[in-house]
């Protein structure tokens, strides 16, 4: 994960615990479609899209809560919303 040069809060456990169990919905990454252009990781809520080496993003489902904005905001529409499956 890289190092943001300015400080973010980041999700972690706290009174709720892990959140990612909320949802219904989540995001999933289409890689080949992704010009890491950042979006999801500037407009993301709740932080859980953490940039990689080589400007490459992953989704915290730990914390996700499956608001769809990353999806919304894609200009490339790699990011597509599919039930969860539990």
């Amino acid at each position: 994960m890289i190092e943001y040069p300015i400080p973010l809060g980041r999700p972690k456990v706290g009174a709720s615990g892990l959140t990612g169990h909320w949802r219904i919905i989540k995001p999933v990454i289409h890689y080949d479609k992704c010009t890491k252009c950042r979006l999801c990781v500037i407009y993301c809520p709740e932080n859980t899209i953490d940039l990689l080496e080589g400007f490459d993003v992953r989704i915290d489902y730990d914390y996700c809560k499956g608001c769809g904005v990353c999806a919304q905001i894609c200009p490339q529409k790699a990011i597509e919303m599919v039930p969860e499956v539990k």
